[in-house]
């Protein structure tokens, strides 16, 4: 535990979108530490240790606003954050688990993976194979079956995520065009 006493959870929301960008835990210190600088500080629960987001990545916090819940066992962080939250590399810890791993592999690059062998072809290739996943969702749902519909839905989607990273952009944005289209 700190050395401070009892971890409250710190829901981190950017300020601006009102995107949940991640989870984290603070004690009276780290919201101390984090009043004092203007930037979010946690307690991290495997290292045992303060962290100053972003001390390592660069993606800082830049907190505009720090309240408690009704019960004071919770606290929200309004932020401006500096690039991505999530280690991973995508905007928010609580993108879908498909984005996290793709984004992830994006900044890793690791040897064997299917997803990192295609971002190495470049935006070209992936656009190319985006279009003939494309057409086999088209043809599967002219002429097959809903199983396989979804099989090839599926295909589009994960391809159509690479091609997101691949432009360096996060899902994120899409999100956030189609929900301003709702308006």
């Amino acid at each position: 535990m700190p050395p401070e006493g009892e971890l409250r959870a710190a829901i981190v929301q950017d300020a601006e979108s009102g995107r949940v960008l991640m989870l984290a835990w603070m004690d009276e210190e780290a919201e101390r530490r984090t009043r004092a600088s203007g930037e979010a500080w946690f307690w991290s629960r495997s290292r045992s240790e303060y962290w100053r987001k972003g001390a390592s990545s660069g993606n800082t916090l830049q907190v505009e606003e720090l309240r408690e819940d009704c019960d004071g066992d919770a606290l929200l962080l309004r932020v401006r954050p500096a690039g991505p939250a999530c280690h991973t590399g995508a905007l928010s810890c609580f993108a879908p688990a498909l984005w996290r791993t793709i984004s992830a592999r994006a900044l890793e690059r690791p040897e064997g993976s299917y997803t990192s062998a295609l971002l190495e072809q470049g935006v070209a290739a992936v656009a190319r194979k985006v279009g003939e996943e494309a057409v086999e969702v088209v043809t599967a749902a002219l002429a097959e079956g809903d199983e396989r519909v979804v099989s090839e839905a599926a295909d589009l989607i994960y391809h159509l995520y690479v091609l997101l990273a691949a432009r360096g952009l996060d899902l994120a944005a899409v999100e956030d065009e189609l929900a301003s289209r709702a308006r």
